[in-house]
């Protein structure tokens, strides 16, 4: 379980007289559950990225509380990071590396020897249906291919807890199915808790069990598909959202009845 509690954290911007500050988290607090995928849910800029980063122990929030099985990450970041297989947007695959090189690399990095992350490797190509990739330098992969192979590389230490950044980014339909149904898999046979960011609401309600709807770096829903569709009274999940994250004026608006 991933517990979030008032995250905030502001970034400073530019020099001099330019020199300014930005707050890219104000107040987010959610609960992500075992067996559920989660979905972080907002538009550009609402501090998704920032959010999961934070969650990941890669950005020092300025306040707030993120405990992993109870695990506070800014106490024991090591400790926590074990628990967690972070797929971030920024891919950055070794292309000179085979895909198994590449997982097996950071296999070894996560402490595992040589022949467990072998192992892992091996399992994980089947799991993900990467068998043809494994011995192929990743250099010239797919956007499919390299999500596949960024995503074996976040499980190989076989994380409780799985962090993902928009993924769907840049797929086509096909690569886009396959990696739902890696993350199904994931929740269902090993009961993995998956929060991941996305501002795509085919991919919130095919799915989450659990969405949180994010804007302007604070929490302003949290809940199931049809517990958000019930609480704004709409039937499509998309007018659903504008009103949660825009305010029922923003809703008028995109429904063409504003006054």
């Amino acid at each position: 379980m991933i517990e979030v509690q008032g995250l905030a954290k502001r970034f400073v911007q530019g020099r001099g007289r330019a020199r300014r500050e930005v707050a890219a988290v104000q107040s987010v607090s959610f609960t992500a559950a075992d067996g559920c995928i989660t979905g972080l849910l907002g538009p550009n800029g609402a501090g998704k990225t920032t959010t999961l980063r934070m969650i990941a122990g890669l950005v020092v929030p300025d306040a707030g509380r993120i405990t992993v099985d109870g695990i506070d990450v800014a106490r024991q970041p090591q400790a926590a990071q074990a628990r967690l297989g972070v797929l971030s947007d920024a891919r950055g695959l070794y292309p000179r590396l085979t895909a198994r090189e590449n997982i097996v690399y950071y296999g070894r990095l996560h402490g595992l020897s040589r022949g467990a992350a072998e192992a892992r490797a091996t399992l994980l190509a089947g799991m993900l249906e990467m068998q043809p990739l494994m011995d192929r330098r990743t250099e010239g992969f797919s956007q499919g291919e390299r999500m596949k192979t960024a995503l074996a590389r976040a499980l190989v230490h076989d994380p409780s807890h799985i962090i993902l950044d928009e993924p769907t980014n840049g797929l086509d339909v096909l690569a886009t199915r396959s990696l739902r149904e890696a993350l199904r898999r994931l929740r269902d046979e090993q009961r993995k808790c998956i929060v991941f960011s996305t501002h795509i609401m085919q991919e919130v309600e095919r799915l989450c069990d659990q969405v949180v709807v994010v804007a302007g770096g604070r929490t302003v829903a949290e809940g199931s598909v049809p517990q958000l569709l019930a609480r704004t009274g709409h039937a499509d999940f998309e007018a659903c959202f504008v009103q949660l994250a825009f305010g029922a004026a923003a809703d008028r608006a995109a429904l063409g009845g504003a006054a």
